[in-house]
């Protein structure tokens, strides 16, 4: 579905519930919201499923536009979720009546009835301003949610996924009013003392392969408690690894509180394709970021990884 048919298919129906994705991000949280206000707009009744792993850093973007599973939609529409193993535990009815995805992953499993996917996109936030763009009219509110989608998903601009298309749909939503200051402060340029401390314990643990250009970390459940860290704390840690000179390759694993490991994967373009390692590891994502989850200890998914690496490099 091309995101003119996408518009068409959103303005021919009601009563929405927009489902977000498992540990909620920027883009998946700014395309709930920015697609929910549009939807209002024109008329619509639209709510967002509220996800119990939203953290304070992006709840107030979706402050009164969050339902529980009291309400019963007529469509139902996933955002920035590429797989069925993204939905959270009170997402999952959901699982086989989606009616619209709307994704940028290449890993996309097409699991709704009808999928808007376009993987070069650099987020979500921009297909989504695509869409919406086409049938609502873009105010401050829905400007700075589809800002914080396109802009924490790139890294504020930073990463290798980000093009000139990215830079024009930057600037025409800060051309709806909103003031890109805080956002970029709050995202991009402030970290809680917490967050430091867990940096610190995260370089005296890291593991250095490949001449350098490899790097691992690893953020267990002792380290969390240690440090007092909440989920806000380690929004996005896994492109701390990146800022090392000379790594081209950054692998973070982190325990969760269920007793699997988080494996969060960045790679510089051309030199290991990311989404290969974790689909490998059954995840899956870009090629320059991808994830997996997997049950066990650290050391076997750390020697899980290093062993997927290997086959990717040597296949």
């Amino acid at each position: 579905m091309t995101p003119q048919e996408a518009a068409a298919f959103l303005t021919a129906h009601d009563n929405y519930l927009i489902l977000t994705h498992v540990r909620p991000d920027g883009d998946t949280t700014g395309c709930a919201a920015g697609l929910c206000r549009a939807l209002r707009q024109t008329g619509k009744r639209a709510f967002v499923l509220d996800n119990p792993g939203l953290t304070e850093l992006f709840a107030p973007y979706l402050d009164g536009l969050t339902i529980g599973s009291e309400f019963v939609p007529e469509t139902v529409v996933s955002v920035d979720i590429a797989a069925k193993s993204l939905f959270f535990e009170e997402a999952k009815p959901y699982l086989d009546r989606v009616d619209l995805a709307i994704d940028h992953h290449p890993s996309q499993e097409f699991f709704a009835e009808q999928t808007c996917l376009d993987s070069k996109h650099a987020s979500c936030g921009q297909l989504i301003y695509d869409i919406v763009r086409q049938f609502a009219s873009i105010t401050p509110e829905i400007g700075e949610a589809l800002y914080v989608a396109l802009s924490t998903d790139c890294g504020c601009f930073q990463y290798s996924n980000t093009d000139a298309s990215v830079h024009r749909a930057a600037a025409e939503l800060m051309d709806s009013g909103f003031d890109p200051y805080p956002v970029n402060r709050r995202f991009f340029r402030t970290k809680t003392f917490k967050r430091l401390k867990l940096e610190s314990l995260l370089t005296a643990g890291m593991e250095l392969r490949d001449g350098g250009q490899t790097a691992l970390v690893f953020l267990t459940r002792a380290m969390i408690e240690e440090v007092g860290a909440s989920e806000r704390d380690m929004d996005d840690i896994s492109a701390f690894v990146g800022q090392i000179e000379g790594v081209k390759n950054g692998v973070t694993l982190k325990e969760t509180a269920d007793g699997h490991v988080k494996i969060s994967l960045r790679t510089d373009p051309g030199d290991l394709n990311a989404s290969k390692v974790c689909a490998l590891l059954g995840g899956g994502g870009h090629a320059a970021a991808a994830g997996a989850m997997l049950e066990g200890g650290m050391e076997s998914v750390r020697q899980a990884v290093i062993d997927a690496i290997k086959a990717v490099r040597n296949g």
